[in-house]
């Protein structure tokens, strides 16, 4: 299954050749590498030649931005609910996954259906800039926000003013996710929702150490001990190079599926490409439903 945010005005991929993505973001044009971009077609799209920014990889690690030509940020819009705050980073990332658009949509709908009988709770990890929690918060939801940085924690909430959410039952959190679940598992507080985007490798505020190879499935052991009884989805994003979809489906419907039936469908996420026509893969997703 594809899974394609093909409904942004504000941000689209030009074109990609030979590792790079070439993408305007609202007014700029940046260039950035993408491992996925394994094909070198020739670069006949004009902005190649008149881009802002690129985004160069260091063969020691890490990388910088050149040919510098942007402002210190930015915002851009999805849609007429959400609106972000843009800026380039360390590691070539500017604070938004546009692919996600796809889910957020998911997540709103699904909250907004369920909002009109009855209170939604939502619980987003590894939330980073916010995406998933502002569209959980735009349904309805009261939205539980975990992720250990800081600093992400806080563009959170920056985009949730930008987006004129900044008023919803939005409870951010600066925490290691696995250890947030613990104390979430005594208090006996339930989600009816739970989206999370698992990092390949990261540390906690603490120094906790998360792999993806050994920590993925016996945190999701964990997670569904807060799942409520009357659960609406759950989600699972991975950008893990060489973990298929349907890995992402199988751990989830062992976990999730046993105990509450239902189903995870498996897909990739991904954004269209204007000058071929074609699809760009952008990571993988899973969403269980009862």
């Amino acid at each position: 299954m594809r899974w394609i945010s093909d409904e942004w005005k504000e941000y689209e991929v030009l074109d990609a050749s030979n590792g790079e993505r070439l993408e305007r973001w609202g007014n700029y044009i940046l260039v950035r590498p993408d491992p996925q971009v394994i094909w070198n077609t020739p670069r006949v799209a004009r902005e190649w030649k008149n881009y802002d920014a690129r985004y160069l990889r260091s063969n020691t690690g890490g990388g910088r931005w050149s040919d510098h030509q942007l402002p210190e940020r930015w915002q851009i819009h999805y849609k007429d609910y959400l609106t972000f705050n843009v800026k380039p980073m360390n590691f070539k990332h500017t604070g938004v996954f546009p692919e996600q658009a796809a889910n957020w949509d998911f997540i709103r709908e699904k909250v907004s259906q369920a909002a009109v009988s009855r209170p939604v709770r939502v619980l987003n990890l590894f939330a980073y800039s916010g995406g998933a929690t502002l569209a959980a918060a735009a349904g309805g939801a009261e939205v539980y926000h975990v992720d250990a940085s800081k600093g992400m924690v806080a563009w959170a909430k920056e985009n949730a003013q930008a987006s004129g959410l900044g008023q919803c039952p939005i409870h951010y959190i600066v925490d290691d996710c696995a250890k947030f679940i613990q104390r979430e598992i005594r208090r006996g507080r339930r989600y009816d929702g739970i989206i999370m985007d698992p990092p390949s490798y990261g540390r906690g505020p603490s120094g906790e150490i998360w792999k993806m190879e050994t920590s993925f499935y016996p945190f999701l052991q964990e997670v569904v001990k807060v799942l409520s009884e009357d659960p609406l989805f759950v989600i699972i994003n991975s950008y893990t190079t060489g973990l298929a979809p349907s890995a992402v489906a199988y751990a989830s419907d062992v976990v999730f599926g046993r105990q509450y039936g239902g189903k995870t469908q498996a897909g990739e996420l991904g954004l269209m490409v204007r000058q071929s026509g074609l699809m760009l893969p952008c990571g993988a997703a899973g969403r269980w439903t009862p």
